[in-house]
């Protein structure tokens, strides 16, 4: 215990106090936790709605920017310095961090949900709700959603790599506000930043524990409910924690190329055993149309439509405030095994490329329900979380394809956490790039005591208010990470004549 004293900071004791505070609260006033975490929803969807909209994209704007500009050749690190980590590697790590159970969730629900049940301007069925069903799923999890983690990334790994500074939130803001950031002030903004990182962490860990119930419900008939996904919540932390003990180097490492090895899987399977042709189509022609709806999508908010508002707010402004309350998680992570890239290179790798697999991900899984659901079969009236073996169950093999299916979203379900804990060890042990295993097993057993408690309050809802409530403060805080960024280019532009 010594080691550890030593090495925390009062970060560390002052978020873990508000986490535990908040699973006590959770557990003993589960109904009174609700209606405050969903007023606070409310109020902000209802009133900064515009403002995630912005800022998420200016974020684009600002990583398409440093892509061209002359600040592309910039290291993150010394100017010679080669990077860690091969291509495929760098890129499952960060593709697994970054999007794991999102893309297993909704990959088939999404598409068929906006079909369906919640278009965002035409009547449910359809063709012109079939036609925006893909397109919409592309703008949540595509350039807006990776320009969010690339330039939380980019910044964290310019600051500690190239400027030798920890791998603090706080010290990426020196150059703005100086030596305050070393004080109160600074230790306020790593709070934030770890505790958005906790409920970020934990709303997805109760997202996949939801699936992976649904699949044992869907194909054994198991019971559903609370019970059921706080023993797996409590199965899959002894996995990550054991993950969590053998390091950033084998554990995660490993893990990730396996998630990437399974995903493969179950997308070939699905582009093969589905209507491949459809799949080609729809992604060929829903590509075109993202690329020209991406300027007034990212602005749209129906002002003059309160039921488009109310869709804009379920779903894009949630949809941001996900990726925003997860960035400083993704960021520091990705940051962390980005040392030696470019600036050009890391934009291009992080913010593109994992788009367009994601892009690959929506149509084959998407394409392939929407097809079964205008042949007869009511995916639409399954929950969310059994979709996808909804749809494995009307496939050859299907039961095998199901079990890949709760592997892939387990191992995706302890990578997201494993890679949590050396996140929130770092932000807490003064940005140490290799906090230890006391540090990271206290923050195991935090985010998934939140994720616990957010299932009991409420389930996919209370998940939903807390992601949302989490993330507005730290969209401040990246607001100012990006001018502060700029700030120190232009004077190392002047000093080295970039």
């Amino acid at each position: 215990m010594k080691r550890v004293t030593s090495e925390v900071t009062a970060v560390f004791w002052i978020t873990l106090a508000i986490t535990l505070a908040m699973a006590i609260w959770g557990s003993v006033a589960p109904h009174f936790f609700e209606k405050i975490s969903g007023s606070i929803m409310s109020y902000i969807s209802v009133h900064f709605g515009w403002f995630y909209l912005l800022s998420v994209t200016l974020f684009v704007v600002t990583c398409l920017y440093l892509i061209f500009s002359r600040y592309g050749k910039i290291r993150l690190g010394k100017q010679d310095e080669k990077p860690e980590f091969s291509y495929p590697t760098w890129f499952a790590m960060l593709f697994s961090a970054g999007m794991g159970i999102g893309l297993v969730f909704y990959g088939v629900a999404s598409p068929v949900s906006h079909y369906m049940k919640h278009p965002p301007v035409a009547e449910p069925g359809t063709i012109a709700a079939l036609e925006d069903a893909l397109r919409i799923t592309f703008f949540h999890y595509g350039l807006h959603a990776w320009a969010i983690y690339a330039i939380i990334a980019l910044i964290l790994a310019y600051f500690t790599f190239r400027k030798n500074k920890p791998a603090l939130v706080s010290m990426t803001l020196e150059p703005v506000f100086g030596d305050k950031m070393h004080g109160f002030w600074g230790k306020v903004i790593d709070v934030i930043a770890v505790f958005a990182t906790i409920v970020g962490v934990a709303t997805t860990l109760g997202f996949g524990a939801t699936q992976i119930n649904g699949g044992f419900t869907y194909l054994f008939d198991m019971s559903s409910g609370f019970v059921v996904q706080l023993i797996i919540i409590l199965v899959v932390t002894v996995l990550f924690m054991i993950s969590a003990y053998s390091g950033l180097g084998r554990g995660i490492k490993y893990l990730s190329n396996t998630n990437m090895a399974l995903a493969i899987i179950l997308l070939i399977a699905t582009l093969i055993l589905g209507p491949t042709m459809y799949i080609v189509n729809s992604f060929t022609e829903t590509l075109g149309t993202y690329v020209k709806s991406i300027p007034t999508e990212s602005v749209r908010i129906a002002a003059n439509n309160p039921e488009q508002r109310q869709w804009v707010m379920d779903w894009t402004v949630f949809f941001w405030a996900w990726w925003i309350a997860w960035s400083p998680f993704v960021g520091i992570f990705i940051a962390r095994v980005s040392r030696g890239r470019t600036i050009r290179e890391f934009i291009s790798g992080v913010m593109l490329v994992p788009s367009i697999v994601s892009f690959i991900w929506f149509a084959v899984f998407g394409m392939t329900g929407i097809n079964m659901q205008n042949n007869g079969m009511d995916l639409a009236g399954l929950p969310p979380e059994q979709m996808l073996f909804g749809l494995f169950d009307h496939f050859p093999m299907g039961t095998v394809l199901s079990i890949l299916g709760i592997m892939l979203i387990a191992t995706f379900f302890i990578t997201s956490a494993d890679s949590a804990t050396f996140v929130l060890g770092m932000q807490t042990t003064n940005g140490s790039l290799s906090p230890s295993s006391a540090v990271k097993f206290s923050w195991g057993i935090a985010q998934s005591a939140i994720a616990a408690v957010l299932l009991y309050t409420g389930g996919l809802q209370a998940l939903q208010n807390a992601l949302i409530s989490a993330a507005f403060p730290f969209s401040l805080i990246m607001l100012v990470m990006v001018y502060s960024f700029f700030k120190s280019l232009k004077n190392e532009r002047r000093s080295t004549n970039i």
